[in-house]
């Protein structure tokens, strides 16, 4: 690391001395680079284009943000919060644009975009489909999500790197040929790779994966968003975000003994549940922040994406500050502190909604199964399965993820497991390992945590998502065994882990996890249960205990870091024609100016809709490049209310059944647009814009529920689908699977004004209901040319 940093940019970039302005000036600068070099300086704006060439970069000029804050603070003459002052402060036009939460949409200008490589095959192919020459804002590739966890860490990427060579190579010369930065598969979670080197207090960055938001840990407002929305930034176009209301949670208290970061998450979901934060930034605050670790308060945004949550947010303090100074980013911490009053919400400052929690009342907890806001106290979770009849065996203890991966998590653990050891105890249920990133794998190896988790009978496997998003090949239970696993993961739909529907997951803390699969039993509490040691005697795991950060620096491990070069016009992108894994896309048809007549009830969904049901992950990661592949997932897994059967659906064509995705090519091979009627909160979880290209590369038009989650909304609007909601949600009842709908007043399609659904039954009667949407005026523009990127071409 260099003593010297404006030295040490000078003689990368080649800014001579007279160019480097005083330090009132600064621009935090971070690099990724090789072995994580992270450097920041100050730049005029000559340097600052010097610097274009080292993209990826994360740029924030603090003065920028400052003024910024203050001309919106004058005009709404009231205290910010934090959301408000990072938000508002990358708007595109302060002084002019309408600010009111919850209503009018913001255009803003985000630092950056980071893509999984699952998402940003269908991001790249985008933007290659626009035209454009370059990305306009520092982007990242991350390689984490193609990899299956099978046998372990290393067995498992050299098989990844195999099977996957066409993706990764599409993805690292795309990245190569349009500047984009490129994490090699082996590197770690995105949102782990973010944390480590482009967040910052005071950024803004979007990424294509719902938990994106774990970057609030270091005060950084991070969205997740679709890849329609990552090209928008791409191609240097203001990104629209509905203004959001603020919900915020004060803690008081200390967190202590076997309560962990986890622990506040877990206790939001309960009490907000999944759609409760839709629309909201959550600010966490108060006395309590302080007790939290930086990786810790990482945790609680990550999992706030399981509310609905636009993203969550901590203050600027001095956790941080050490996280920052740790991962040598020092530079950054103290420029931190000459902005610090940007970076903590303003005194007096409103929220929409208070919840408080008092850490040192609060208990450990486990939520689940098949949803992650049914919250239990880890005391009670026993006599609640028991009651419900879930399976109190443990079958396999799962920690890691994007989640729950950092030095204090895995240290934590190991303290556990070697209470075990000491006892003669091994697991009693299977345990794996995922560490978070290269850098987290390597240090917690040096430091022997991950010897110690073998021991107890652990399995570390690759830097990657893994099990979490369904990529596990496991074979310990058949499909449609009931059996019960717990997590350190964000994530516990119905099938997610392991496509066994009959999987009971329940997610907690790593420290939890790690106690129940010495366990192998959810009846065990182990702030009050006792083990048997190997010689007979009882005794109680102590609370928990591991190191925030490392004593020595972090071990970096091996470069997995590829930079794009400066110039890359000798660089190709193949796509080949006959590739069953990549696919180059095509236009979809414009808006032909008329209503939408007649079409048909393709499903109308019963319950819980989440993107796992209407485009699932797991083995169909695979074809996530090559759009009329994985259309032949589109909501397989959800249940048609007609027969409570999954991917049964009547084909009103012909009076047969079939799978979702036949009828659906069924219909569009005989000129038929569809619609899907859904519930509450359709579309919930990930940011996989996947579940809004396959209806429409198959024919949909149009989507109806009583209430969408904020990304998957967003999704349908970019591909020029009509994702609609009844305005009385009774009406949900008045459609019968084998109706037809049309959707009358487009020719008047405008702002808050809603349309008209006529619905014809078999019978010949009809019901005319309706609808409401909340386009404006740019997003009915991309209806009209048939999608986002159509009109993006139109004015270019």
């Amino acid at each position: 690391m260099f003593q010297d940093s404006q030295k040490s940019v000078r003689e990368c970039v080649g800014v001579s001395k007279s160019l480097m302005p005083k330090r009132s000036t600064l621009l935090a600068l971070v690099l990724g680079g090789a072995r994580r070099l992270h450097v920041s300086a100050a730049f005029n704006a000559k340097a600052k284009v010097a610097m274009s060439r080292f993209e990826p970069s994360s740029s924030i000029n603090y003065e920028e943000l400052h003024e910024k804050i203050n001309i919106v603070r004058k005009r709404l003459n009231r205290p910010l919060t934090l959301s408000e002052k990072i938000v508002y402060g990358h708007l595109d036009d302060p002084a002019g644009q309408e600010i009111a939460r919850g209503r009018t949409y913001l255009r803003l200008r985000p630092d950056r975009v980071a893509m999984q490589d699952a998402t940003a095959q269908m991001a790249m192919l985008q933007f290659i489909s626009s035209g454009l020459p370059r990305v306009a804002v520092p982007t990242t590739i991350h390689c984490d999500h193609l990899i299956e966890a099978q046998i372990g860490g290393v067995e498992d990427l050299k098989r990844a790197k195999e099977v996957n060579q066409e993706v990764y190579n599409f993805l690292a010369t795309a990245g190569a040929k349009y500047g984009v930065g490129f994490w090699k598969p082996g590197s770690g979670i995105i949102h782990q790779i973010i944390l480590e080197n482009y967040a910052y207090p005071g950024v803004m960055l979007i990424g294509t994966d719902s938990h994106t938001p774990n970057g609030g840990g270091l005060g950084s407002v991070c969205i997740g968003v679709g890849g329609a929305d990552a090209v928008d930034v791409m191609a240097g176009i203001p990104w629209e975000l509905k203004c959001p209301n603020v919900i915020g949670v004060k803690l008081t208290g200390r967190l202590s003994g076997w309560t962990s970061p986890k622990d506040v998450i877990l206790k939001v979901a309960g009490i907000l549940t999944v759609k409760g934060g839709t629309g909201a930034i959550v600010e966490y605050h108060g006395p309590g922040v302080d007790s939290v670790s930086c990786t810790g308060m990482a945790t609680i945004c990550n999992m706030g994406a399981e509310i609905g949550a636009t993203t969550s947010i901590f203050p600027y303090n001095h956790r941080m500050k050490t996280y920052l100074n740790k991962t040598g980013r020092a530079d950054i911490a103290a420029l931190a502190d000459e902005y610090k009053e940007d970076l903590v919400p303003d005194p007096g400052c409103e929220y929409d909604q208070v919840i408080e929690i008092n850490l040192s009342e609060l208990k450990p907890h486990i939520n689940g199964p098949f949803t992650p806001d049914l919250a239990h106290p880890v005391s009670e979770i026993g006599a609640v399965a028991e009651k419900n009849g879930w399976p109190l065996e443990v079958k396999v203890g799962l920690i890691g993820s994007c989640t729950n991966s950092s030095y204090e998590d895995m240290g934590r653990a190991a303290s556990l497991a070697k209470q075990a050891l000491d006892r003669g105890l091994k697991c009693k249920a299977a345990f794996t390992v995922t560490p978070g990133s290269e850098q987290i794998r390597a240090t917690i190896e040096r430091d022997g945590f991950s010897q110690i988790l073998r021991d107890v009978g652990g399995v570390v496997l690759a830097n990657a998502c893994g099990p979490c998003i369904g990529q596990w090949d496991r074979k310990d239970v058949k499909k449609g065994e009931k059996n019960t696993i717990v997590t350190s993961y964000n994530r516990n739909f119905t099938s997610r882990n392991d496509a066994n529907p009959a999987t009971h997951a329940f997610v907690t803390s790593p420290e939890i996890v790690t106690a129940l699969a010495i366990a192998g039993t959810l009846k065990f509490n182990p702030e009050t249960d006792y083990l048997v040691g190997a010689n007979g005697e009882r005794f109680k795991l102590e609370p928990p205990n591991g190191d925030e950060l490392p004593a020595r620096e972090f071990d970096p491990g091996q470069d997995t870091y590829q930079h794009p070069p400066a110039d890359s016009t000798s660089v190709r992108v193949d796509v080949s024609p006959t590739s069953t894994r990549l696919q180059l896309l095509e236009p979809f048809d414009k808006w032909n100016g008329k209503d939408l007549e007649d079409l048909p009830v393709l499903i109308k969904v019963k319950g819980k809709c989440t993107t796992d049901h209407i485009s699932a992950a797991g083995p169909w990661l695979k074809f996530r490049g090559h759009l009329d592949n994985i259309s032949n997932n589109l909501l397989i897994g959800a249940v048609n209310v007609d027969n409570n059967a999954v991917n049964k659906i009547k084909n009103q064509l012909t009076g047969e059944y079939g799978g979702v995705p036949d009828v659906a090519r069924h219909y569009k091979a005989s000129g038929l647009s569809w619609v899907v009627v859904g519930d509450d909160n359709y579309g919930e979880g990930s940011s996989r814009e996947h579940a809004a290209l396959e209806p429409r590369h198959l024919g949909g038009r149009v989507i109806i529920v009583k209430s969408f989650a904020r990304i998957h909304e967003t999704n349908l609007k970019k591909q020029g689908m009509l994702p609609l909601t009844f305005a009385d949600p009774a009406d949900y009842d008045r459609i019968r699977p084998d109706d037809k709908i049309s959707i009358t007043g487009l020719a008047n399609f405008s702002p808050g004004k809603p349309l008209k659904g006529v619905v014809k039954h078999g019978d010949g009667s009809q019901d005319i209901i309706t609808l409401n949407h909340t386009f404006n005026d740019n997003q009915i523009e991309w209806f009209h040319a048939g999608s986002a990127l159509n009109r993006m071409k139109e004015l270019q």
